[in-house]
């Protein structure tokens, strides 16, 4: 869950944790999965291990403050405490907004769906 004041991001696994993607773990997440952030954006979806490694970057800066020494074989056991896997997904989605900023609006003006054109009375007569 994201705190409205300080945009921190929640996720409940062992305990609750803080979920962040500041600058170092960007970058710890590019070297361990090889690949860039524009990459790590795309649409090819992701397997297991690599949100394993994503969540792990977001809690290292928790681990940290909390003086826990956090590895990456321990984060299957981690994820399984979580209330469900979605909420790892959502969670982790949240945290990436949070670093990034919201998707940005398409520019232009939206052109309307033919249904709703046509059920607003806008659509062409036959």
């Amino acid at each position: 869950m994201a705190d409205k004041n300080n945009d921190v991001v929640i996720i409940n696994l062992d305990r609750p944790r803080v979920l962040r993607y500041g600058h170092k773990a960007l970058k710890t997440l590019t070297a361990l999965t090889g690949r860039s952030i524009d990459e790590l954006e795309g649409d090819d979806g992701f397997d297991m291990e690599h949100i394993e490694k994503f969540i792990y970057c977001g809690l290292l800066s928790d681990a940290r403050d909390n003086g826990e020494t956090l590895k990456l074989e321990q984060m299957e056991d981690l994820l399984d405490c979580a209330p469900s896997y979605q909420h790892v997904i959502e969670s982790m989605q949240r945290a990436f907004t949070v670093a990034f900023g919201p998707a940005p609006e398409p520019a232009g003006n939206p052109q309307l769906p033919v249904e709703t054109a046509a059920a607003n009375g806008t659509g062409n007569k036959a």
